[in-house]
């Protein structure tokens, strides 16, 4: 289903736009006052810039560093091409313990790759233990929002989920205490007893081989410490030279996605500690297109991103049409220019229209990713690689090429325009109307009114000899003038 599709349904739902609406709102609020906070913040910004450019033009060292370190420290670095062998290799882990289930910390790489799935096929099941990834999981739904999977669900429709599923029987009312705990009593039991867990990485580096992991409910720092065993799916590209780059990124992360001055809960792990914490630690390095992405100058900065969500809350085009139709894990402006570039312009192509070029995301990015710049890259891509020579767009810009080469053409083309406007507007331009709305041509145009124009009696320049029948008008007297110049 294209985006257009997809985001004609979600228009259609008003509970899911009012929800988006003040979510949103709310949170654009709160990381407005929370950057105010900091005046260095454009020099962060830029230093955050910097360091992630620098990581990814040495990104094959960077990497090695990674998994010498690691290695040193008494983990396992295993090596993920795509999906299906990420997927396999965390199989292949879970089974060795002899378990049918592992918590999850949330992960959006995991998601990426259809983790749950593929291990529910070989008879493990994934536990989400993110509470909105929790809700996500038990609705049997999608995410919506990057940093708030569950965002387009209010406090009611949660209730009525967990009355249904992990409390049935009971009545939660309406706080949102009662219903947390719900959930924090449903997910204890898992922490305290399954054997493996899978996260997800939001740093990792080169220089020590520590992983951190930033998040605000606490669910993180159990499944991080209790389990015997830790697997961590990480992105290639979130590896950062330096122990000293953290300094970065634990200013700019929190203000730009929670709004907050630092996480609640900050997670750093380097290998494996004797008697603390699990026995066994597993790195699996995922590539999964981003080393496509990687050889493509302009659209190489969207490896930039650190998950932040700032570019969603701001996006004109997400908060009425909502996440879930642009039917990925990353939603919003820059889903709609990482998804084509993971997973092929063929899987994804409207996505390069599924955002404005307003430059709002741009403006808010911690990283400055100049998102409406790679949108134009990708969408000239789309065109130049995935669109037939006959297919209707390019029939119909060649037909627009030849009717605006004469100026009789032109002329012959706005008068059959008229036919246009109403309901053949959609035809008038096939391809490129299915991106937008074609503007309605007007019933005049400026050249039928320059010829049917009044056009007012011209006044007589003011040097011009008076009519003959004028009356003579005095004219005053030349001013004398004196020989010489005066002194």
């Amino acid at each position: 289903m294209s985006f257009q599709t997809a985001a004609r349904e979600t228009l259609a739902d008003a509970q899911l736009r009012r929800n988006l609406g003040q979510a949103t709102a709310l949170i654009r609020a709160k990381r407005e006052r929370a950057v105010a906070e900091v005046p260095d913040w454009e020099a962060l910004r830029d230093a955050g810039e910097a360091i992630k450019a620098h990581a990814l033009a040495t990104l094959p060292e960077q990497l090695e560093r990674l998994q010498a370190a690691v290695a040193a420290a008494g983990g396992v670095v295993h090596w993920a091409r795509d999906g299906a062998e990420a997927n396999r290799i965390v199989a292949a882990i879970a089974r060795e313990q002899g378990t049918d289930e592992v918590i999850k910390v949330k992960s959006l790489a995991t998601d990426e790759i259809g983790l749950n799935e593929a291990l529910a096929d070989v008879g493990v099941h994934a536990i989400e233990t993110d509470l909105a990834e929790l809700i996500v999981q038990l609705a049997g739904d999608r995410q919506s929002h990057i940093l708030v999977p569950a965002i387009h669900r209010n406090r009611a429709e949660i209730r009525a989920l967990f009355e249904r599923t992990i409390a049935q029987g009971q009545s939660l009312g309406d706080e949102a205490s009662a219903i947390a705990e719900a959930a924090r009593l449903h997910l204890r039991a898992k922490f305290l007893s399954v054997p493996v867990a899978v996260s997800g990485a939001n740093f990792a580096i080169a220089e020590t081989g520590t992983i951190g992991v930033v998040e605000s409910e606490g669910n993180g720092r159990m499944c991080l410490t209790l389990p015997r065993v830790l697997i961590t799916v990480m992105g290639i590209e979130k590896v950062l030279p330096a122990w000293e780059d953290l300094d970065v990124f634990l200013q700019l992360l929190p203000r730009s996605s929670t709004a907050e001055r630092m996480n609640p809960y900050t997670s750093l792990w380097t290998g494996v500690t004797p008697g603390d914490g699990p026995r066994e630690f597993h790195l699996v390095l995922l590539d999964a297109g981003r080393t496509d992405v990687l050889a493509d100058p302009i659209g190489r900065p969207a490896l930039h991103c650190i998950r932040c969500s700032a570019c969603l809350n701001v996006c004109p085009v997400y908060e009425r049409v909502g996440g879930q139709a642009y039917e990925s894990v990353y939603p919003g402006p820059i889903g709609a220019i990482l998804t084509p570039q993971l997973h092929g312009l063929h899987a994804a192509p409207s996505l390069p229209w599924a955002s404005t070029l307003c430059g709002a995301c741009y403006q808010v990015c911690p990283v400055k990713i100049d998102i409406p710049s790679i949108l134009v890259h990708l969408r000239e891509r789309v065109v130049r690689e995935e669109k037939s020579r006959l297919a209707p767009e390019a029939l119909a810009m060649k037909g627009l090429a030849t009717a605006f080469a004469t100026r009789r053409r032109y002329e012959t083309a706005q008068r059959l325009a008229q036919l246009g406007r109403g309901p053949l507007a959609k035809a008038a331009l096939p391809g490129w109307t299915a991106m937008r709305d074609l503007p309605q041509p007007p019933r005049k145009t400026f050249r039928d009114w320059w010829k049917t124009r009044e056009t007012p009696a011209a006044a007589p320049p003011p040097d011009a000899a008076p009519p003959p029948n004028a009356a003579a008008t005095p004219q005053p007297a030349a001013p004398a003038r004196d020989s010489e110049p005066a002194p």
